[in-house]
C-alpha cells in the first residue's frame, strides 16, 4: 500500500551453528501503515523476536544471514547508510525486561540523555523531564536522578518508552513489553503506550502473547507460527472468525470468566524448534484437521480482501 511506512516481503533469517545452518524465521512478509497499530502474535519460539530484531539488524541478527526486503520509508534497510539513519531517528524499541535494557550503574538521566541529539546542559534537562513527564512518571526530576534499582518495574518501562520518544521515532516496535510487570501495571502502561502513540502520530509494532491486549488496543494482527505468517486481517475480523486452525486453538485456549464458555482447551505439543520444522506446514503435527496433504508441501498465503491465511482447509 501506497502508505506503508514498514514492509517486510519474504524475510528469511539464517544462523550458522556449529551443527550447521538453523533459520528460524523460513520467510515472513508483513507491512506496518503510517500511524497504524499492528499486533504479531504467537507462541514463545515462533520467530517474532527474531523477525522483528531483524528489522534493524540488532544483535543477534546482525551476525545472521538475512535474505528478502526491508524497507522502511521506501528505503532499503540492507543498505547500510539507510539501516543507520533509521536506527538513529527512524525506529526505537521496547524491550520485554527494562531492568535487563536498563544499566544499573548509570543514572536514568545519563541513560536517555545518550538518545538526544548535542544541546546545552540546561535544554538537555529540560527535555529529560519533559519525556519523563509524557510517559507519566510522577516526579520526573526524582526518576531523572535515580539508578534503575532505584525504580519499579512499571517506572523502568516508562524510563524505556521515554528514551524511545527521544528519538522522535515514525515506528515504536514493543517486544512483549508488559511481560514482566503485574496485571496493574501492565495495564498503566498499555493506557500510557497507546496515548504516546496517538499524541505523536507514531505506528506501533506490538508483539505479544496477549489477545486481550490486542482485542484493545490493535488495529490489525499477523499470527506468526515457525517464522510464517498463518492468518492476517483486521483485528476485529480474525478474532471474530479466526480461519486458521492455530489461531482458533489460540483463542480457545484463552481464559474467561464466563460460566457459559466450554472448557478451556490447549494446544497439544509444541512450537518444534527451528532445526526441527517439519515439511509441509509446520502446524500439521498439532493440527486437529490435519489432512495427508498438509505434511506435503508448506501451503500459500492466500488473501481474501482485507485478510490472508495459510491453510487449504481454511
Amino acid at each position: 500500500m501506497g502508505n506503508d511506512l514498514l514492509t517486510i516481503r519474504d524475510l528469511s533469517v539464517t544462523f550458522r551453528t556449529p551443527a550447521g545452518e538453523v533459520t528460524p524465521v523460513p520467510g515472513v512478509s508483513l507491512r506496518v501503515g503510517a500511524g497504524e497499530r499492528v499486533a504479531l502474535v504467537g507462541e514463545s519460539g515462533c520467530g517474532k523476536s527474531i523477525t522483528a530484531l531483524s528489522v534493524t539488524a540488532l544483535p543477534p541478527t546482525d551476525r545472521a544471514l538475512r535474505r528478502g526486503e526491508i524497507r522502511f520509508r521506501g528505503r532499503d534497510l540492507f543498505d547500510r547508510a539507510a539501516l543507520a539513519e533509521t536506527r538513529r531517528h527512524g525506529i526505537a524499541y521496547v524491550f520485554q525486561d527494562p531492568m535487563a535494557s536498563l544499566n544499573p550503574v548509570i543514572r536514568v538521566r545519563d541513560q536517555i540523555a545518550e538518545a538526544l541529539p548535542r544541546m546545552e546542559r540546561a535544554a538537555r534537562r529540560a527535555r529529560i523531564l519533559a519525556l519523563l513527564d509524557d510517559v507519566g512518571l510522577p516526579d520526573p526530576a526524582r526518576a531523572a536522578d535515580s539508578f534503575p534499582c532505584e525504580l519499579s518495574g512499571g517506572q523502568c518501562q516508562r524510563v524505556m518508552l521515554a528514551m524511545a520518544l527521544a528519538a522522535e521515532p515514525a515506528l515504536l516496535i514493543a517486544d512483549e513489553p508488559t511481560t514482566a510487570l503485574d496485571v496493574t501495571t501492565q495495564r498503566r502502561i498499555l493506557g500510557v503506550m497507546d496515548g504516546l502513540v496517538r499524541k505523536h502520530g507514531m505506528a506501533l509494532l506490538l508483539i505479544t502473547h496477549n489477545l486481550g491486549i490486542v482485542a484493545n488496543y490493535m488495529e490489525r494482527l499477523y499470527v506468526m507460527y515457525a517464522g510464517r505468517i498463518v492468518e492476517s486481517g483486521p483485528v476485529r475480523d480474525v478474532l471474530a472468525a479466526p480461519a486458521h486452525p492455530y489461531t482458533q486453538g489460540l483463542l480457545a485456549a484463552v481464559p474467561s470468566l464466563r460460566l457459559d464458555k466450554p472448557r478451556l482447551r490447549d494446544i497439544p505439543g509444541t512450537v518444534p524448534p527451528p532445526d526441527r520444522f517439519p515439511p509441509g506446514c509446520a502446524f500439521a503435527p498439532r493440527c486437529p484437521r490435519a489432512v495427508h496433504a498438509c505434511a506435503e508441501a508448506v501451503p500459500e498465503l492466500r488473501e481474501h480482501g482485507a485478510r490472508a491465511v495459510r491453510c487449504p482447509l481454511a
